[in-house]
């Protein structure tokens, strides 16, 4: 497995979102500007991501994932879920409300209805967001797909009608792209399951099966990070109300099956590392030290301390990063959380534990 140095930093994937995305694309559904121009704007995001990260000194980047999203709300184009759907023909056309959470009943997701077989030749353009991302970065590109449960658990299922088969060819396109980067160059793959406590165990163990099934076959120089969180929606006015972060902690969080995917590091939020003692073996942590529902900018040595808290960690197996993506933070908060990552970077590797 591909250990990354001690203490590397790599942010989950989502970058801030500027508030003028949305009054853009409303401009675009009026005729005023041209979808084009608004793939435009998205694209110098994508850049301006990228030069972020790097000055902050972030050692594994993203390009941000702000080509995914028109806006900052959950609705359609949901970067995670709505912005691959669309490339999937099973899962094109209409949408259906669907309750996501047990903590509010009333928020819904738009979701997805297969109508149809899900096939491993679709193309999910993750190369070329690789490409993309690639011609301008200086840094090692990390790039990101929705696992193959998360993928799914959010659909209506209308042509299956058994969510394990549904959920293993959406793996298999998802290894068949997968494959796709790791021809094209890509070192540095993320896989996010944030959907993994709500299940019983048994939906679990085949989310699991899943995911290494989405891994398989993958050359043994690449970096394969699985990202497990409990949400991470915006609050506020200005993000439709939603309930905020952790609307999926509903259950048991299960570590001890997550550890059955067979990937070189998981990244977590801070406070549930203990959960991952003892189960680990050789593989390496992403402790998310950062607060992305915190509006405030950490100092590093606050986040040095989240880390150095959990004594059984080995600095050999610990990477630093957020506990999810900076989309709903101002861009300005969200470059200061990374310039800490990278002050507690210096502060850990400067001293003992």
């Amino acid at each position: 497995m591909p250990h990354y140095p001690k203490y590397t930093t790599t942010v989950i994937g989502a970058y801030s979102v500027p508030r003028w995305y949305e009054p853009l694309d409303r401009l675009v559904t009026m005729g005023q500007l041209l979808p084009e121009d608004m793939r435009d704007a998205q694209y110098r995001v994508m850049q301006a991501a990228i030069i972020d990260q790097e000055i902050a000194g972030i050692d594994v980047i993203t390009g941000g994932e702000t080509h995914r999203r028109t806006h900052n709300r959950h609705a359609p184009p949901n970067a995670m879920l709505n912005y691959f759907w669309q490339k999937i023909p099973a899962f094109q056309g209409e949408t259906r409300p669907k309750p996501i959470t047990k903590y509010d009943p009333n928020v819904t997701h738009p979701a997805a209805i297969c109508h149809g077989p899900i096939t491993d030749e679709v193309d999910l353009g993750l190369v070329d967001e690789f490409r993309d991302i690639s011609a301008y970065a200086r840094k090692p590109v990390k790039i990101t797909m929705t696992g193959p449960h998360f993928l799914t658990a959010v659909t209506y299922d209308e042509y299956y009608n058994d969510s394990a088969r549904m959920m293993f060819d959406a793996a298999k396109l998802l290894n068949n792209n997968f494959k796709r980067l790791a021809e094209a160059g890509c070192k540095h793959i993320q896989v996010d399951e944030p959907y993994l406590t709500p299940p019983n165990d048994d939906e679990v163990r085949t989310a699991v099966e899943a995911v290494n099934l989405a891994i398989e076959g993958l050359p043994k120089d690449i970096h394969i990070a699985v990202h497990v969180c409990q949400g991470n929606y915006a609050v506020g006015p200005h993000y439709d109300g939603q309930i905020g972060h952790r609307y999926f902690d509903t259950g048991r969080y299960k570590a001890d099956l997550i550890c059955g995917i067979e990937c070189d590091s998981y990244l977590i939020e801070h406070d549930r590392t203990d959960a991952f003692e003892g189960l680990l073996g050789n593989k390496q942590l992403g402790v998310g030290a950062v607060d992305v529902q915190a509006p405030n900018i950490e100092t590093g040595e606050t986040i040095a301390e989240r880390i150095t808290a959990h004594r059984w960690l080995a600095p050999e197996q610990t990477i630093i990063t957020s506990s999810c993506g900076f989309n709903h933070l101002p861009r300005h908060i969200a470059l200061g959380k990374m310039r800490a990552m990278t002050q507690a970077k210096a502060i850990l590797s400067g001293g003992s534990r």
